[in-house]
């Protein structure tokens, strides 16, 4: 038999968004931590949302199971892998609520820190965010990484970027309107947090290790997000490019011009070859560098000029879905 639902209260709604993959190990323990948790909280109705994000394991199923059980669950099944930026776009353009809990399943984000947030709300905050302080189960390179990252994307862009502040946070209703309207394919929606703005509160809390599983993010999967938040943010990168392009030629022309007043004084040596060779080699290799970049910009031209769905559902709660225009939605036959 159901729990009993939201349908038909008048309490306001708050939506649970949990992007999923391959996240059997934990699924059914965040469930229970954290209903534990909104049953204290009677004033509001509460809405799960979990996106499939292309699992291989049997998250799809658990998510198919709770959807039994309980009737605040839904859950979204994307087509493929999309990556959890995607996946959290999906869901928040299928949540109805009127604010949503952005949320990982491992665990690492602690449910007990929801009532925290919602107060916080109702003082009039939009954007209530959880700022670590601690991180356990991380190495120190991950950490020092995290923070350098941080501290360039800062520097670097125009946009005044949260620190130690992850996707765990509270949205209200205009928030999630606000992130809606950015379809690009290529995201970072931690800077996306930050561009939209609003009134902004953050809470300190101890990130746990996770509770199960391995994490789905590796050095690499880190390295590209990172290049994705700089180039998503900031032209930074191109008006180096500019800059040192300038200064090499400049030096280039100095070194030109003393290499012919030594010639037309002291005549032509050989001697000079592989210091020349050198500098060759070196303006070489910073124009491939930066060519490089440039690459990077032109390739999310690329990409955004396609104009693709950002997702494709294959279901919605079991139904079918049966237009992939937009903002998607679902038969409900």
């Amino acid at each position: 038999m159901n729990k009993p639902g939201y349908e038909h209260t008048n309490k306001q709604l708050i939506s649970i968004l949990v992007p999923c993959y391959n996240e059997e190990a934990v699924l059914n323990q965040f469930y229970q931590r954290t209903s534990q948790v909104i049953t204290n909280i009677p004033q509001y109705d509460f809405q799960f949302i979990f996106v499939n994000d292309g699992s291989t394991d049997h998250t799809l199923d658990i998510m198919r199971e709770l959807r039994k059980e309980d009737s605040r669950v839904s859950y979204v099944n994307l087509s493929r892998n999309f990556g959890k930026e995607i996946a959290m776009i999906a869901g928040i353009d299928y949540l109805t609520g009127d604010a949503s809990i952005i949320m990982d399943a491992d665990l690492q984000d602690p449910p007990e820190l929801i009532p925290e947030m919602i107060s916080w709300w109702e003082k009039g905050y939009q954007d209530v965010s959880a700022k670590r302080q601690s991180r356990a189960g991380e190495s120190f390179f991950k950490k020092w990484s995290s923070h350098a990252f941080y501290t360039i994307l800062q520097k670097l862009s125009n946009v005044p970027m949260q620190r130690d502040v992850g996707d765990f946070r509270l949205l209200d209703k205009q928030c999630l309107n606000a992130l809606r309207l950015m379809r690009e394919s290529q995201r970072y929606t931690k800077g996306l947090f930050s561009w939209i703005g609003f009134e902004k509160k953050e809470i300190l809390f101890n990130r746990d290790a996770r509770a199960a599983g391995k994490t789905k993010w590796n050095y690499w999967k880190l390295l590209n997000l990172a290049i994705e938040g700089i180039t998503s943010f900031t032209i930074a990168p191109l008006r180096a490019a500019s800059f040192v392009g300038c200064m090499l030629s400049f030096i280039a022309i100095i070194y030109m011009l003393f290499i012919i007043m030594r010639t037309l004084i002291c005549g032509g040596d050989v001697p000079g070859y592989p210091s020349l060779i050198s500098i060759i080699l070196f303006i070489g290799g910073v124009q491939l560098f930066f060519l490089g970049v440039i690459g990077e910009y032109l390739g999310r031209v690329f990409n955004e000029s396609k104009f693709r769905p950002l997702y494709l559902v294959q279901d919605f709660n079991g139904r079918r879905v049966v237009e992939q225009r937009g903002i998607q939605r679902h038969d409900t036959n």
